[in-house]
């Protein structure tokens, strides 16, 4: 289809005449018209209709001027454009385009950084094939046949290595790698049985003679001293014994935000008691037996007048006589020298900011107090911070329930499995045996109303968050405690 032709001197010529016979006819003015206006409004004068008319038809005019100006340009800038694209695509469209010769070198086919690998590549395996076709030649011929692979390869890698296809770097690894490459096909060409996997083995050889990234990993690996050797439990090997998956399960403080003291609260506990000569633990402890569970549990004024009835009842010669006759009952008066205990066990601190914050604390009382005692690998479990800090307050509360402790089991030295398919809390940390309190072994003391149940009875008085869910012996005092006959010579307690 023609290009269309535009005449861009005549069209403007035309507009400027039309824009002068615009202007000359806004210059005419009637003189009657104008005289008569003049002497009727002599201040303010007002342009005739004739003249409005005329004013509006010449910016009229100049405004498709300035638009019929600038679709001419446009349209000799697409003209101009159109036939630069006509003039460079018609080679193109005289003289189809025709298919690479399948000899020509790799430099004249302009390839990339992979395509002139590829090249020097099928170059070096093209020599191979030969090479392996010559086998049967001479041995002077199979000796000559190397020097002219590698001559051959370091051609194509020098083609492939222009400075549009490949760096310096990369053409000289390739025709290093192509001159070692061929001096081995040589040698492996003289036997004709190989020579059909010769091309192949050629390929992988280049490809891992080419230079890679040599920039250090992200993550370096790490080499672990450790013994990496898995020893099983023997209670795998039991009859009946199967296959048991377990999560470690990580418990919470078991003392949250709204159970800890507020620290006034505190501040108004100590100095209560101490006004009035009786333990905070125990104050506390009434009050927790009450019922009183916030993080407030009295005001000021309750706490001085509590401080003040219990040290008029005796409380600092002897606690359960004055909670008993605060209240005239037993099971009150257990529970607020049980809870009393608990206090004194943890601190004052970690009832108010957390049991979780306070275990390194705990952890260093446990171990220097002269009441406890514990194997060795389980002080290593307590001072390494596998135990609970539960199973840690637990002995330091039968402690002060009945001055002396020992401890049987933690971590350390128990089994996995507690019974066939059952994982043992001791594995968690979160269980503690006691082979003996009060320096008397818990074998041959666990009759009704003896030691054992005495012990068992003082957990149980414990707060909810800190009560065992698993208390074993040979006798079943109802809640969490429950009887097994392998249990005759401790107390087992879990979480």
């Amino acid at each position: 289809m023609p290009l269309r032709r535009h005449r861009l001197p005549s069209l403007i010529t035309r507009l400027v005449l039309l824009s002068l016979a615009a202007s000359f006819l806004a210059a005419l003015r009637p003189a009657g018209r104008a005289g008569v206006r003049a002497h009727a409004r002599p201040l303010k004068s007002r342009r005739s209709g004739a003249r409005r008319a005329a004013v509006s038809l010449s910016f009229a005019t100049l405004f498709f001027a300035g638009a019929a100006f600038s679709a001419g340009a446009g349209d000799l800038l697409v003209q101009a454009v159109e036939e630069q694209h006509a003039a460079a695509s018609a080679p193109v469209e005289a003289a189809p385009a025709e298919a690479a010769p399948e000899d020509a070198s790799c430099d004249q086919l302009r390839r990339s950084d992979w395509d002139a690998e590829d090249c020097a590549a099928e170059a070096v395996a093209a020599q191979a094939d030969s090479g392996s076709a010559e086998a049967a030649a001479p041995a002077s011929d199979a000796e000559a046949a190397p020097d002219s692979g590698s001559a051959g390869a370091a051609d194509a890698s020098a083609g492939a290595a222009s400075p549009e296809t490949a760096s310096p770097s990369t053409a000289a690894a390739i025709a290093a790698a192509a001159g070692k490459v061929m001096s081995d096909a040589g040698q492996e060409a003289s036997s004709p049985s190989q020579a059909p996997s010769l091309k192949s083995a050629v390929r992988d050889r280049v490809k891992r003679s080419l230079p890679r990234d040599s920039a250090p990993p992200v993550i370096a690996a790490q080499t672990s001293h450790e013994d990496q050797t898995a020893h099983r439990d023997p209670e795998a090997d039991l009859p009946g014994m199967a296959a048991t998956v377990w999560l470690h399960r990580a418990l919470p403080d078991p003392t949250p935000a709204s159970r800890r003291l507020t620290r006034p609260f505190a501040r108004n506990l100590r100095y209560a008691s101490a006004r009035n000569h009786v333990p905070w633990s125990l104050v506390l402890g009434v009050l927790r037996a009450r019922g009183e569970r916030g993080s407030v549990p009295a005001r000021k004024q309750g706490l001085n007048r509590l401080a003040k009835h219990l040290s008029q009842l005796g409380a600092g010669r002897d606690e359960w006589n004055a909670a008993l006759a605060l209240e005239g009952r037993t099971a009150f008066a257990d529970r607020a020298v049980a809870l009393a205990r608990f206090h004194r066990a943890v601190g004052l601190n970690a009832l108010v900011r957390g049991l979780e914050w306070a275990k390194p604390k705990l952890a260093r009382k446990v171990l220097a107090d002269m009441r406890v005692s514990i194997y060795p690998a389980g002080r290593e479990d307590i001072r390494s911070g596998k135990t609970d800090v539960r199973v840690i307050v637990l002995v330091e509360y039968m402690a002060e329930a009945h001055g002396q402790v020992t401890v049987s089991s933690l971590t350390a030295g128990h089994g996995v499995y507690s019974r066939p398919g059952v994982v043992s809390a001791h594995t968690y940390g979160q269980a503690v045996d006691f082979s003996a309190l009060e320096g008397k072994s818990i074998s041959g003391n666990q009759e009704p109303g003896g030691l054992t149940e005495m012990a068992v009875r003082n957990m149980l008085l414990l707060p909810a968050e800190l009560r065992p869910n698993q208390l074993i012996s040979l006798l079943g005092l109802g809640g969490p405690s429950f009887p097994m006959s392998n249990h005759d010579d401790h107390i087992h307690a879990g979480f």
